[in-house]
């Protein structure tokens, strides 16, 4: 299996998002509460998704190497190129001119990106290889096949 996992090519998010109607109300993961007190107000993503609006881009996923951290095939990436990439964030790299997504482990100078499922190996720069951390994944979303 290739180690490469493919985003299609960056969209600016501040670029991408309008304001929703929202309700002001939690959703019960358990036990079904009362639906009272629900009050519409103006819900805006890029408030919630983006602390800097000139670096901030989303990128779709295509492949499995990240499925143990929850990014799935065709996801949506928030990915922020402002924040300094540490070790064990979920990062955006480019490796030879390819866009991949893995976790980003730095050890006493040495630069190896992981992949959250086992079937994939860990890239590990050889010689003569370009690899370029491009920027740190601050969160994903997935549509459901609910249709429109």
């Amino acid at each position: 299996m290739s180690s490469i996992f493919e985003i299609d090519a960056p969209v600016l998010l501040a670029e991408a998002l309008q304001r929703y109607p929202a309700l002001q109300a939690t959703v019960c993961a358990g036990f079904p509460s009362p639906a009272e007190d629900l009050q519409e107000r103006s819900l805006s993503l890029d408030q919630i998704l983006v602390t800097h609006p000139q670096a901030t881009y989303l990128m779709r996923v295509r492949g499995l190497s990240m499925v143990e951290a929850g990014i799935f095939d065709n996801d949506l990436l928030v990915v922020n190129r402002a924040l300094k990439p540490r070790h064990n964030h979920i990062v955006v790299a480019i490796v030879d001119g390819e866009f991949t997504v893995k976790y980003l482990h730095q050890r006493q100078g040495r630069i190896r990106l992981k992949a959250a499922n086992p079937t994939y190996p860990d890239i590990v720069p050889r010689d003569g290889q370009t690899l370029e951390v491009w920027g740190v994944v601050t969160s994903s979303t997935r549509q459901f096949g609910h249709g429109a």
